[in-house]
């Protein structure tokens, strides 16, 4: 039961860490954009990245202490990342709804956290 709550633990670690470096990442590149030329039409690209490495960040981290189970817990912390952020968003917008791009974010998220759970539970 010890070994369930230390993953537990650490994958709301992960999912936590996740959205702040999200969060940080996207103030920096609103910053980017309000201060150089750089063209609008690099948000949907740009999100998808910082995206995917916030989450490849937090699973990293959030795996550490682990010896074993990263691809999974990688794979949990990019889901509940996704759904915590749909939900607000859901919660946000009236005009929510899924499309090609929220799919292509979704599977890049649940990929880059199994890359970050690996990473995690290898790095000694």
């Amino acid at each position: 039961m010890e070994n369930y709550s230390n993953s537990v633990r650490n994958i709301f670690k992960g999912v936590i860490i996740s959205i702040v470096s999200t969060l940080i990442l996207l103030f920096v590149y609103s910053l980017v954009l309000t201060y150089t030329s750089i063209d609008e039409n690099t948000i949907g690209p740009v999100i998808i990245v910082i995206t995917s490495i916030s989450i490849l960040i937090g699973s990293s981290i959030g795996n550490l202490k682990l010896n074993k189970n990263g691809i999974m817990n990688g794979a949990i912390v990019g889901g509940i990342y996704f759904l915590l952020l749909y939900c607000i968003s859901s919660l946000l917008s009236f005009q929510f709804n899924i499309n090609l791009r929220s799919i292509i974010l979704i599977f890049s998220g649940i990929i880059f956290g199994i890359v970050g759970g690996i990473i995690g539970v290898n790095k000694k």
